[in-house]
């Protein structure tokens, strides 16, 4: 019988290894690659993701001898195989005699052949092809002692994550008939007697192509949605073979940390591992932040389950306009940071760099001067690291605060047309207040707007633009039993059909935060807004991008009043005590100093530790099994740093007993075991370096 239980990787150790392409070298260099892999300490290998093309050379004959050579070597050397259905790319036959499989743009021109993801989610023609495939590699390999886990596809919707041809507009009304179960349903629910936009018939919808203005929201925010469900139908369908010929092992796809175009938790709850493919920009001193909070959300798509970083670049990658290498320690750091937010693994793109085609700048663990180049020196020595590090493998992360993630608040709060301001941005909100936690200390997880909240003492909600009853309902709860809630800008507008609900925003959040929003107030590009702390009237923070226009019910605490301009003295920021708990509104946009000094008090409010002096040069993170705790030390800046350790602390990576005082190097890190603490994870933090905010 099948089990409904997540299956783990089949494997023993912390994941350590990168994708593997071996068709794209002599068969000759294959046993130094395994030689090389097995010095490296690598145990964990992806392939053949791109090889569709020379398993099925030709329609429904399969050459599998080569693939077979390759595992069965890498085996013999100990290495374990996440094994790819390789239905990433159809080949060009496939696209020669069936040109229908093509997507189509926005301007319903369909694309050519030449890159990879040639191919439209919703063509049946493509599923046909790609289900065979994924039934002859299971068959093939389900019972190989190399196989530790399936890797479906690749990248799901990073070159199409959308496509506007006549399948997929097929598709698109099948998908709105299921939904609203009649075209007055659908009527109804897009608002069409605005615009004159009435259909009769589903036939009539089209996706929302370019046109001669703007378009229906409503429509735009559906077709997100289809989008979305597209691909994980997609996805699912592969799922379904590999359960039934393999039902013991596990499948994954790689994610590509907070992207707006798929609904990751939809995904993530038909797979067994969540893997995430990071690339934090070498060039820029704070990607870490913005890491972190991908990573935070890897963790949460699963309750709390171990992940596994199953991409990131040893050096420089191949596809930004400036494509700055990693210093000497930085990969190291960025490794042990993943693996700090609940990682199982360290894995990388790719094993052997290329010497051809669009990825041969990429970097690889083995550079193009091979065992000599500088990345297959410092990716070894990781590897000898990591089994220092052995027993956080399967610990859980642990985090009293949480953001709530919710895609469709970001596809709707983000659309093209109609909205008050473009200058609002959901991503850049939910960054800018993570990054404020992350400088007061804290790790946050990620968390549906309906929960669950149990654990978290303070729950952040940058955005919810669209908002429902049971959203408010279990928001209200964790309130209620003595949460601290934080509520930003722009919430509560509409309702999942894009209409304003009755009585304006907040709209079901209304008796929650105790506020109404007569006027949004947006500020253009060079203008901004003061808010003054009623507290403490000498101390301004400052919005550059949005303000509101709110009025507060007469029993709720207005923490914060606009200062000049037209919404002088008008309330900015309030606290609505409610139960237990209380929740909180912020109307403004706040820079990142004002966000710190707001959440700061929620912080307090919440009775959670708070740092002195904000900083985000320095991460402090527990992982832990209920009687060990494991707390990593990262210094991401560019001075030595120094941190109070743990009661009990030992080094794994030094094997040093640590008392009192840890000092870092820049780019350190310490992975510190102790008897498990409640505050473990919260490590209160001094610095030799005061300017890391």
């Amino acid at each position: 019988m099948t089990s409904t239980s997540p299956r783990p990787i089949r494997l023993d150790a912390l994941a350590y290894g990168g994708d593997y392409n071996p068709d794209q070298w002599p068969e000759s260099v294959w046993a130094e690659d395994a030689r090389l892999m097995q010095q490296a300490d690598v145990n964990l290998v992806s392939l053949p993701v791109f090889s569709w093309p020379l398993i099925e050379k030709t329609p429904g004959s399969y050459d599998f001898g080569w693939l077979d050579r390759v595992i069965d070597l890498l085996w013999e050397h100990g290495i374990r195989i996440d094994l790819a259905t390789a239905t990433a790319t159809p080949p060009a036959w496939l696209i020669r005699q069936h040109p229908e499989v093509l997507p189509h743009d926005v301007h319903g021109q369909r694309l050519e052949f030449g890159s990879r993801q040639a191919y439209c989610p919703s063509s049946p023609v493509f599923r046909e092809h790609a289900l065979k495939l994924t039934e002859a590699m299971a068959t093939r390999y389900g019972d190989h002692p190399a196989l530790a886990m399936w890797h479906i596809s690749n990248e799901y919707g990073d070159h199409v994550p959308r496509c506007w041809c006549p399948a997929s507009a097929v598709h698109f009304r099948a998908w709105l008939a299921n939904r609203y179960g009649s075209i007055d349903g659908l009527n109804e629910a897009w608002g069409t007697s605005c615009w004159g936009q009435n259909y009769l018939t589903f036939e009539h919808v089209e996706p929302p192509r370019t046109s001669m203005g703007p378009i229906n929201p409503t429509q735009q925010l559906d077709f997100e949605r289809f989008s979305s469900d597209a691909l994980l139908e997609l996805f699912q369908a592969e799922i379904d073979v590999l359960r039934r010929v393999t039902p013991d092992i596990a499948v994954t796809t790689n994610f590509m940390s907070l992207f707006k175009e798929l609904d990751y938790w939809d995904f993530a709850a038909v797979e067994d591992v969540v893997t995430d493919d990071a690339y934090p920009d070498p060039a820029d001193p704070r990607a870490h932040v913005p890491a972190a909070l991908n990573y935070g959300l890897m963790r949460s798509l699963k309750a709390g389950q171990p992940w596994l970083l199953l991409e990131q670049a040893p050096s420089a990658v191949s596809w930004r306009d400036v494509n700055v290498p990693k210093a000497p320690g930085r990969m190291r750091l960025d490794s042990f940071q993943a693996i700090a937010h609940g990682s199982d693994g360290a894995m990388f793109f790719q094993w052997r760099q290329a010497r051809f085609g669009p990825e041969k700048y990429h970097s690889a663990m083995l550079g193009h001067r091979g065992e000599d180049s500088r990345t297959f020196q410092e990716t070894a020595a990781l590897g000898a690291e990591l089994r220092r590090i052995a027993p956080v493998r399967g610990t859980r992360v642990k985090a009293r605060v949480a953001l709530v993630v919710d895609w469709d608040s970001w596809w709707g709060s983000t659309a093209p047309d109609s909205l008050p301001s473009q200058r609002l941005n959901w991503l850049a909100q939910a960054r800018a207040w993570h990054g404020a936690l992350f400088a007061l200390g804290q790790t946050v997880d990620a968390v549906r707007a309906t929960g669950p909240f149990d654990g978290y003492d303070l729950v952040v909600v940058p955005n919810l633009y669209i908002a429902t009853d049971e959203q408010r309902d279990a928001l209200t709860a964790f309130v209620e039993r003595g949460g601290q809630l934080v509520v930003g800008p722009f919430s509560g507008v509409v309702d999942p059909t894009e209409k304003v609900h009755p009585g304006g925003a907040p709209g079901p959040l209304r008796e929650l935060l105790g506020v109404e929003v007569d006027e949004w107030w947006p500020l253009p590009e060079g203008e901004g807004a003061a808010v003054s702390l009623t507290s403490e009237p000498g101390t301004e923070l400052t919005t550059g991008i949005w303000s509101e226009w709110i009025v507060a019910a007469p029993t709720v605490e207005v923490v914060a009043a606009y200062t000049g301009g037209v919404l002088d003295g008008r309330p900015a920021i309030v606290r609505n005590t409610l139960g237990a708990g209380a929740a909180w509104y912020l109307s403004a946009a706040l820079d990142d100093a004002g966000l710190e000094e707001i959440l700061a008090r929620a912080l307090d409010a919440a009775a959670l530790p708070v740092r002195a002096t904000p900083n985000r040069d320095i991460e402090v993170v527990t992982r832990g099994d209920g009687s060990t705790d494991y707390t990593f030390v990262l210094n991401h800046g560019t001075a030595p740093a120094t941190v109070a350790a743990p009661e009990g602390a030992h080094d794994l990576l030094t094997g040093d007993d640590i008392t009192g005082e840890l000092t870092l190097p820049a780019s350190g890190v310490a992975v510190l075991a102790h008897p498990a603490t409640a505050s473990a994870g919260l490590l209160t933090v001094t610095t030799t370096d005061t300017t890391g905010n």
